[in-house]
């Protein structure tokens, strides 16, 4: 399916692009009118931009059915500060339920039963129940267009973080087991970070992996490999040797039930080595693939 987003109605866009670019951390973010008037609204459509100086971005899109503006602009507009709570598992339908448009006088820590807390350097206040809590300044706010859907790109820098003592390991790091991060997904869909879903991906900074365009032949155009799968061999540095100290029970039966066949048993070793790099063994992985040529 090819889709020519100009021909989309607004609510088909929506549709496809909210489903797709995904997901999406939630700035829940508290602001203050210049009478006083505290707001409290999520917005999907955020991220961290910049660590030095620390710059996030946020846009309250104008509503796609009148064309308004929500709260949360016209409150920064007025004072340009803001509170920005992280929202986890525990806040949920909480942070749901504040996004309601409650009419401006309304105060959504009461309607959605959070905590006013304090914060520091800013107006607004913060959400006490939310594990980290990040004061902000507006930098800059950059209107995107006119019409209905229309985003508002708040540029916002961080001046203090807090974090709850709960979420910190030994080494006082936030432990990413510890904060059940929510995000949005399209429609009425979330999704939660927790340990059944956290996977580690070896990520190169100065040494350069040899690319998949350097593993041999046989692995590079495996019939089981995955991309993934090439995707792990080929992030070593160099390509490994053959140790001949490796050996185990099911690389021992590979050898003796298809040394008939060195297709089927290289199908096999490939299978197996799969199965190991899918539990994050890259050196066992390696060296049931070098077998072959052992």
């Amino acid at each position: 399916m090819i889709l020519d987003l100009q021909e989309l109605s607004p609510a088909e866009r929506q549709h496809y692009l909210q489903s797709s670019i995904a997901p999406r951390p939630i700035c829940f973010a508290s602001t203050i009118d210049k009478a006083g008037n505290i707001n409290l609204s999520p917005f999907s459509f955020f991220n961290l931009f910049s660590i030095n100086p620390p710059i996030i971005i946020f846009s309250p899109s104008r509503r796609l059915r009148n064309n308004t503006t929500k709260h949360t602009l016209q409150n920064l507009l007025e004072v340009p500060e803001l509170v920005v709570s992280i929202v986890d598992n525990d806040m949920v339908q909480q942070v749901s339920l504040s996004s309601c448009e409650y009419p401006k006088a309304a105060n959504e820590f009461i309607k959605s039963g959070f905590t006013e807390e304090p914060a520091t350097l800013v107006r607004p206040p913060m959400v006490r129940e939310s594990k980290v809590k990040l004061e902000c300044r507006v930098l800059e706010i950059k209107e995107l267009g006119t019409q209905g859907g229309a985003g508002n790109l708040v540029i916002c820098e961080i001046l203090r973080m807090h974090v709850n003592e709960s979420i910190l390991d030994e080494n006082r790091r936030i432990d990413q087991r510890k904060l059940h991060l929510v995000a949005r997904l399209g429609g009425n869909w979330y999704c939660v970070v927790n340990e059944q879903n956290l996977f580690r991906v070896e990520k190169p900074n100065t040494q350069l992996g040899i690319g998949v365009d350097a593993l041999p032949y046989s692995i590079r155009n495996s019939a089981i490999l995955t991309g993934n799968n090439l995707g792990q061999l080929a992030n070593v540095q160099e390509l490994p040797l053959v140790d001949p100290s490796f050996h185990n029970e099911r690389l021992s039966q590979i050898f003796q039930y298809f040394s008939a066949s060195p297709a089927e048993m290289e199908k096999e070793l490939h299978i197996y080595a799969k199965e190991l790099l899918n539990n994050g063994e890259l050196i066992a992985a390696w060296q049931v693939l070098l077998a072959l040529n052992d």
